[in-house]
């Protein structure tokens, strides 16, 4: 009798865990089945728009003079919208702009075509583009969530739908204008009255300057070698070396750069980071062109503007 109820027992204990097992797998099959249903591959529309829109980006801001007063001044900066994914109820994109790539989501209205965009907003720099599209072209405006925090809360936008296409070939314009006027410099000057013979000193501001060099070398097509960087001025080998980050479409933060590349018609900034994309030789050159930025030096003079 203890041994039939020691098997029932057993047979009972066996029983429920299977139970308790395939209990498990069914609740892991229900789950995998919700999930299959939440991840379901939402219709896209409107494939037609997506793509990069490039262009200006303006608003007022609070401008230092030379003699440190402030005033007024419409800035403009070039932006790029990606547009990736357009679904019935949702649209996908990234802004880049100042070095800056922030994901966006918003809504489409096709009777309108016009859009409403909002960056997630845990940056101080994120806001809503609430724009319209024409074509190939895409106007309207940008408001800053956070007002205070920005030097221009509200700024236009008139931007113009272009194809990314990387090219080695890409150079500065020969007509480009070759000063950084980004970061001036102080120097004190001395002046000789050539009637009294009295030497006094004054404060000058000068600007770095780029040589023919940016013209000439192309750090995406051919290997550079060291006689050929020893003599270059420091902002020559800064802007050969950043071409190549440019021809991949990055979106610099520093002004001086963004200002020389956005002289040309080829330039669209569409990542903060492209150092996967650069090929091995670009790799190589721009390792190089560091080694030499450490240690040149610059070409200052006045300009006026």
């Amino acid at each position: 009798m203890k041994i039939l109820n020691y098997t029932l027992v057993s047979l009972l204990a066996v029983s429920l865990l299977s139970c308790k097992k395939d209990g498990k797998t069914t609740e892991t099959g229900k789950d995998s089945v919700i999930a299959k249903k939440d991840s379901a591959v939402v219709p896209e529309i409107y494939k037609e728009y997506y793509g990069i829109y490039t262009g200006d980006f303006a608003g007022k801001e609070m401008i230092s003079s030379e003699d440190g007063e402030q005033y007024e001044d419409f800035v403009n900066k070039k932006i790029s919208l990606k547009i990736n994914r357009i679904t019935k109820d949702s649209v996908y994109g990234q802004s880049i702009v100042n070095g800056n790539q922030r994901p966006f989501r918003g809504i489409f209205n096709e009777s309108m075509k016009s859009f409403v965009l909002d960056e997630p907003g845990n940056d101080k720099t994120d806001g809503r583009f609430e724009i319209k599209l024409s074509g190939d072209s895409i106007t309207g405006k940008w408001n800053a969530f956070n007002k205070t925090a920005v030097k221009s809360p509200l700024k236009t936008i008139k931007l113009s739908k272009k194809e990314f296409v990387y090219n080695p070939n890409f150079m500065l314009d020969q007509d480009s204008d070759l000063v950084d006027w980004s970061n001036p410099k102080d120097f004190v000057e001395k002046y000789t009255d050539e009637e009294t013979g009295k030497t006094e000193s004054y404060k000058t501001s000068k600007n770095r300057m780029a040589s023919e060099a940016i013209f000439k070398l192309n750090a995406s097509k051919q290997k550079l070698t060291e006689k050929e960087l020893k003599n270059l001025r420091k902002l020559d080998l800064e802007i050969i070396k950043n071409s190549v980050f440019a021809r991949h479409g990055y979106s610099f933060k520093k002004e001086t750069y963004r200002y020389f590349f956005e002289q040309t018609d080829w330039y669209i900034p569409v990542s903060n980071n492209v150092d996967k994309e650069l090929s091995p030789m670009e790799k190589d050159n721009v390792a190089l062109l560091n080694r030499f930025i450490k240690y040149a030096e610059d070409k200052y003079d006045s300009f006026g503007r």
